[in-house]
This record gives structure tokens, C-alpha cells and sequence, in this order.
């Protein structure tokens, strides 16, 4: 019987997912689980990079995170979840990696540079944070990962993976696969202001968002400033709800378009429209949302089952890499 590949994926726990998390990995986690053997992993520790002064809420939105995984449909049973703390070979490998990989290699980087740059840490950027590729590299390789999903910011880190693994196998023996890059098709989805989706920016809209709450942040988003009357003609490219239109409902987002070029179609009533549109696919996972809110026992019985697959393959990984450095 052919083995099914295997991916690792992973996600920062900063509390309830939003529409950016979805699009730009969670929907396609759901689909890949049917044919990819799939490990999913909070990234607890990866939360130190950028916020090591904070850390009360990373256990209480762990949880979260792990709720909206199984209301948007990820099957514990065919898709272990797992909290990165709770499986200690995590920091060994990472270690090991950091051994293997020069500092000017990492400063260049287009992703940590980019965030460098957004957080203002060009001159102040931690060890730790300048190295998170490797700790990345060491979550992927441990469940020897055959491919990643990820979207195109995150495409470097799994080069950086790749350099890692060829260069752990010719120092010392074969022991990981090089894992290959699979991108997100609808990679990123902007948020309600045309920035780049992001809680701290307050441009979000939430799995968990109510039918209320969804038109009354979807009203608010950012469309044509050139367009002064409903009725003036329009112009859909930059147009955020157009954005939207074009993810979650393709089949009409054409003549979408073509009305409001017209001036057919006023913004207000696109975005009544849109919102109704991003209330009705939410529906389900609001509802399975509710259910696990209540049954918080059972998400915890999840995750203690997810952290005994994953520290499985992790322990028998690292005795593969322990022997291959001739250490333990």
C-alpha cells in the first residue's frame, strides 16, 4: 500500500482566526487532509519571536486556534493537532539546525527582513527571532515533512528548510527528506482598509463574527474614493469587496464587475450583498464553533491525543538524528 505524504503546518496562536487565516491557510488545510497525511501544530514557541514580554494569553488562545480548526473542518482523526511546547524535540532539533546555517544567511531573508522592518527591529531584532526560520525548519523536518503549504511570504523559509535538510545529510548521514513548497492558490486576501489582514491593525473580520458583526465591519471597508454617487461608474480592481467577491463568490463576480462599471451596482448595496454572501458560508462554523465552545473538555482530549502522535514520529526522528551525530 502507497504511503500518503505527509505535511506539517503550522499557525501562531493569537486567538480567534480571522478571513485572512482561512484563505490563506486553514481552507486549504481542509482540502489537503483527504489525500496528505497532515500534522497541524499551534506554534506556541514561535509567539516568543515578537512577543516574549506577553505571554499570559498564548495557553487561553492556543485553545482558540484549535477551536476554529475543527469548526472550519480539520478532522482530529485524520489530522493530529498539536501544541509545538509539548513536544520538547522541537528545541533539540532546532539546535542542532542553528549549528548548520551562517547569521548572513539568515539577515537575508526577504520575509524576517520585511517583518523586521514593519516592527521596527532592524537594529534591535532578537537572536531568537532572527533564527525562527530554523526553529521552523526543525517542526517541518522532525515529522519529515514531503511538502509545506504556505503562502508566497512564508515560500523562503521552506527554501531555508530545504538548505537545511541537504546540509544535515551530507555532514553527516541521510536522515531527512527536502520538503517541497505548496502554494496557497487565493494566497491573500486584504483587509477591510486594503492593508495586509492583521488583528493589530483592527481590518479584520472573524470566523467566529456574528451576521451583525460581519455587515457591520464589511460597511466599513474600503472601496472606490473616486466614486461619488451610486450610480457614477466604477472601478472593481482595488476595490476590497470586490476582492472579496472574487473568493467567495467567483461565479458572479464577472458580471459583478460589469455592474459596477456601469454604475449598476452601488457600493453600499455591494457590500449588503457581501456581507450576506460571508454570513451564509460562515454559518457552519459559527454553529460547530458553538458546539466545542461548550465542550472544551473534549478540544483538550484532542490536543492530548495530537501531542502523542506528534511526539511519536518526533521521538523516533530525533533518535535517527542523535545517531546520525554520533550523540546520546
Amino acid at each position: 500500500m502507497t504511503r500518503k505524504k505527509r505535511i506539517l503546518s503550522g499557525m501562531r496562536p493569537t486567538g480567534r482566526l480571522h478571513l485572512g487565516n482561512y484563505v490563506g491557510a486553514l481552507e486549504n488545510w481542509v482540502r489537503l487532509q483527504k489525500t496528505y497525511s497532515s500534522f497541524h501544530m499551534v506554534a506556541d514557541w514561535h509567539m516568543l519571536t515578537t512577543s516574549v514580554e506577553n505571554t499570559c494569553r498564548i495557553r487561553d488562545n492556543s485553545m482558540e486556534v484549535v477551536i476554529d480548526w475543527l469548526a472550519a473542518g480539520l478532522d482530529p482523526a485524520e489530522s493530529p493537532m498539536f501544541v509545538q511546547s509539548h513536544v520538547r524535540e522541537h528545541a533539540e532539533l532546532h539546535l542542532i539546525l542553528s549549528m548548520l546555517i551562517t547569521v548572513p544567511r539568515l539577515q537575508r531573508n526577504p520575509t524576517v527582513k520585511e517583518q523586521a522592518r514593519d516592527l521596527g527591529l532592524e537594529v534591535n531584532m532578537s537572536y531568537g527571532h532572527l533564527g525562527y526560520p530554523v526553529l521552523q525548519a526543525a517542526d517541518i523536518l522532525l515529522y519529515k515533512a514531503d511538502a509545506v503549504p504556505v503562502g508566497e511570504d512564508q515560500a523562503p523559509h521552506v527554501e531555508i528548510t530545504r538548505e537545511l535538510a541537504r546540509r544535515f545529510n551530507q555532514v553527516f548521514k541521510p536522515v531527512f527528506p527536502e520538503p517541497e513548497t505548496l502554494l496557497t492558490e487565493f494566497a491573500r486576501l486584504p483587509g477591510l482598509d486594503g492593508r495586509k489582514m492583521s488583528k493589530s491593525l483592527d481590518n479584520t473580520i472573524t470566523l467566529s463574527d456574528s451576521p451583525e458583526e460581519i455587515q457591520k465591519r464589511v460597511m466599513q471597508a474600503y472601496t472606490d474614493p473616486a466614486r461619488i454617487r451610486a450610480t457614477d461608474p466604477g472601478h472593481p480592481e482595488g476595490c476590497v469587496v470586490y476582492a472579496y467577491h472574487q473568493k467567495f463568490a467567483p461565479g458572479t463576480s464577472a458580471q459583478t464587475a460589469e455592474d459596477c462599471r456601469k454604475g449598476c451596482l452601488g457600493c453600499v448595496a455591494h457590500k449588503k450583498q457581501m456581507a450576506q454572501i460571508l454570513s451564509d458560508i460562515l454559518a457552519p462554523m459559527r454553529e460547530k464553533r458553538r458546539h466545542f465552545e461548550s465542550h472544551r473538555d473534549e478540544v483538550m482530549d484532542i490536543i492530548r491525543e495530537g501531542d502523542r502522535k506528534a511526539r511519536a514520529v518526533a521521538e523516533s526522528t530525533m533518535a535517527e538524528a542523535r545517531e546520525a551525530l554520533c550523540l546520546g
